[in-house]
């Protein structure tokens, strides 16, 4: 389910047994659906299916009937037919509210599309200028926010499990955590025509921060003609483990440190006059855990500091993004 936590690694688990499995008719059998739910909601669908408060329009495609007719293939070694009628992947592209199908994951004919993080005045928060552009920034420069543990970024949504009213999970409007100066946000230009991003979503950025330790988060967006910014997928990155989770390392005050986080994934059409976003803070609680930025045993402390956190983009720190493009 796309508004599941674990959609990321199902999808590399699913390509990783085709290619390794070391049984052939393994690799040659298997098959990934993937819909616009929440955590396990696959058999717990509305019409409209509404996940959040974005509305995916008619949901159900009779999985009872396919996995039952997968059961009678593989388990009971009936012909089903289920192999000849099956397509390997089958994903529900939101945005188009339209169930695909294709032969792999990603899907066959994909390419990648890469955007650059700029501004001139600063990202912090909508009312900044912060921009994806397919073109590197001429010039080095950087957007800087305070990440203040004790007061951090709201989680609105998202893809999470378990967490009943605490966190309702799916898609909703982020403006109202895009209003926070200690929030990057970044847009490209409206959109000339459709766009499907289905598939991993790589973020690679340059970052420094004056505390020892910190986090860095990503959210990717789909911002509409009246400016509503719908959550795809996020993710984070603790900083002292960029290199290895073995082997933490801290940070030095001042200096410049790339970041690989996530990858995120998704799938969704953004449509003509829709922007591509995201946004770049340092925490989102309560899905994910506060760095208190002491470099300690965070789950021990109790005692918090702020960090000045900074982003960097140019020629020399190309802070980007790279989408994966249906054609």
């Amino acid at each position: 389910s796309w508004y599941d936590l674990s959609v990321a690694p199902n999808a590399a688990l699913y390509n990783h047994v085709r290619e390794n499995a070391s049984d052939r008719y393994v690799r040659d059998n298997q098959y990934m659906i993937i819909g616009p739910t929440e955590h396990c909601h696959m058999y717990r669908l509305r019409d409209p299916h509404v996940v959040g408060d974005r509305d995916m329009g008619t949901v159900d495609i009779g999985l009872d009937s396919i996995v039952y007719d997968f059961f009678d293939q593989y388990l009971k070694g009936n012909d089903s037919g289920f192999d000849e009628r099956q397509p390997e992947v089958m994903y529900f592209a939101m945005g188009a509210n339209e169930w695909r199908e294709s032969s792999s994951w990603p899907p066959e004919g994909s390419t990648t599309r890469t955007l650059y993080l700029t501004s001139e005045q600063g990202a912090n928060s909508l009312h900044g200028d912060g921009q994806l552009t397919d073109a590197a920034p001429p010039s080095d420069g950087s957007d800087s926010f305070v990440y203040d543990p004790l007061n951090p970024v709201q989680s609105i949504g998202g893809n999470t499990c378990c967490l009943a009213n605490a966190l309702p999970p799916g898609s909703f409007d982020q403006r109202p955590v895009e209003s926070r100066a200690d929030v990057l946000v970044y847009r490209s230009e409206p959109l000339t025509e459709p766009l499907e991003v289905s598939g991993p979503v790589f973020v690679t950025l340059y970052v420094s921060s004056d505390a020892k330790d910190t986090d860095f988060t990503v959210k990717l967006v789909d911002v509409d003609t009246d400016g509503a910014a719908w959550n795809l997928d996020e993710s984070i990155k603790r900083v002292r483990y960029r290199n290895s989770y073995r082997t933490p390392e801290l940070m030095q005050p001042g200096e410049i440190y790339e970041l690989e986080i996530g990858p995120l994934i998704t799938s969704n059409v953004f449509e003509a006059g829709h922007r591509i976003g995201i946004e770049v803070s340092s925490s989102s609680f309560p899905r994910f855990e506060r760095n208190l930025n002491t470099g300690g045993n965070n789950a021990r402390e109790t005692e918090a500091v702020s960090a000045v956190n900074a982003v960097h983009f140019g020629p020399s720190r190309a802070s980007r993004i790279v989408l994966t493009v249906r054609n």
